[in-house]
Order: C-alpha cells, then sequence, then structure tokens
C-alpha cells in the first residue's frame, strides 16, 4: 500500500469504515512484526509485542498528525510499544526464557530473495548483545539518527554510537565467519 492509499485508508478508519482500517492492518502487520522481531530475542513475546504494538497504532490514528509518513509512524509506535513491553518483562520475569525458533512474516510483494535475507539478519541480530541490537535496528531499520535513538533510550549521546560501531563490528565479524 502506497503513502497515499495509508493516508486515505487512515482517514476512513479514523471515521469508522471497518474496511479500511482492516486494510490498514494488513498493510502494517508484517512491518510491525518484522520490526518487533528485529528488537527482540527469539520468537517467544513477538506475537503477543506486536499485538500490543498494533492496538497501539490502531487506538492513535485519530493523532496521527501527518508530519511524518504513517509508516514511519507506525515504526515510532511500535518501537516504543516494544521497549514498553520489555520493561514490564524485565520487571516480571527472573529467569531467561529459552529461546524458541526465529520466523519472519514475509511481506506479501516481498521476493523469496528477501525473505531469505531477513531471515539470515535476524539470525545474526540474535547473537549480538541486545543493546547493540537495539541500537543497530532503531538506527538502520526505523532510520532514527543517534540523538534520536539516545533520547528514545535514554541514554548518552556517545554510548548510543559506541553501541552502534560494537554492534556494527560484531555483524561484521559474524558475517565473516559464514554465518
Amino acid at each position: 500500500m502506497k503513502a497515499m492509499e495509508m493516508e486515505e485508508a487512515r482517514r476512513a478508519a479514523v471515521s469508522g469504515d471497518r474496511k479500511a482500517l482492516e486494510s490498514l492492518i494488513r498493510a502494517l502487520l508484517p512491518r510491525v512484526r518484522n520490526l518487533v522481531r528485529y528488537l527482540v530475542r527469539g520468537d517467544a513475546d513477538v506475537d503477543d509485542i506486536a499485538q500490543e504494538a498494533l492496538v497501539a497504532v490502531i487506538s492513535g490514528l485519530p493523532s496521527h498528525r501527518g508530519d511524518a509518513p504513517l509508516k514511519i509512524w507506525a515504526d515510532r509506535v511500535t518501537v516504543n510499544s516494544t521497549f514498553a513491553y520489555l520493561r514490564r518483562l524485565r520487571r516480571t520475569r527472573s529467569q531467561v526464557e529459552p529461546e524458541a525458533d526465529l520466523s519472519v512474516v514475509p511481506a506479501p510483494d516481498s521476493p523469496p530473495d528477501e525473505y531469505a535475507a531477513r531471515r539470515r539478519a535476524v539470525r545474526l541480530l540474535d547473537k549480538i548483545p541486545d543493546d547493540q541490537r537495539q541500537a543497530l535496528v532503531l538506527h538502520h531499520v526505523t532510520g532514527m539518527s543517534v540523538p534520536e535513538i539516545a533520547y528514545m533510550v535514554d541514554l548518552p549521546f556517545e554510548t548510543v554510537r559506541s553501541r552502534l560501531r560494537l554492534g556494527m563490528q560484531k555483524l561484521r565479524e559474524l558475517h565473516g565467519d559464514g554465518e
């Protein structure tokens, strides 16, 4: 769905058009789920987090001002929902659960090679520390700047830059090992 179509669907959904809302959800679901999957390790909570993020996106549709394209705005809402969920999870879980096998939802129009590349990227991301992983995803997937990431995760600018550098270094090492 193109940006103009998404904006039209958003306006119709806010006005109560259920079909437009369903169409918008279908268009955003793969993007939201994949972003969540890139941000968290393993699949154990991905569906719950993605569902919560979609609910946040839907409930926030009337407040979208159009400053950024709807997809970018939905990415930000998804990131915020994911971090909020992870903070709640840390408070309630005292023991680490075993990691589930990964899965990525392909976008309906994605060629098979892109899907395989995403699976490989997620496998590599699973092998780096969470703080580096999140910095890399926020910067390279959602396009956030280092100051924006620093603000979002409440860390100093240099800490975020360091995490990005270390994460890229680790990804290069893993990629070089034929992972």
